[in-house]
């Protein structure tokens, strides 16, 4: 028997484990993009939907704060609104990666996609 085989047979399994992943990751990637996060500020009064790949969707805002007067403030609720969206999805989107990788051992605090 030679020696040196069993390598390559690991590398085969390696190569076959990162395809597999390659697979995995275009699947998550379709579905990051169906899944939606809703962020708010004001305590509801301005919501925004976005994607877990950070695309905003939907924004919503309660009539009750549309005053002239009140215009940065509506600018910063909606803002808010925005920014926690993309926060959260950002959030999910991580929790859907480490869910696929799960058992790889990768190196901790590694984010994919790379």
């Amino acid at each position: 028997m030679m020696k040196g085989l069993g390598q390559l047979g690991d590398m085969a399994k390696i190569m076959k484990q990162a395809q597999e992943m390659q697979g995995k990751m275009a699947e998550m990637q379709e579905e990051l993009a169906n899944i939606t996060v809703e962020g708010e500020s004001g305590a509801g009064l301005v919501r925004a939907t976005a994607t877990c790949k950070g695309d905003l969707t939907g924004l919503d805002i309660d009539a009750s704060i549309f005053d002239p007067n009140e215009k940065e403030v509506v600018e910063d609720l909606i803002l808010a609104a925005i920014k926690d969206a993309q926060a959260k999805a950002s959030e999910r989107s991580q929790q859907e990666m480490a869910r696929i990788t799960e058992g790889l051992n990768l190196p901790e605090g590694m984010k994919l996609p790379f």
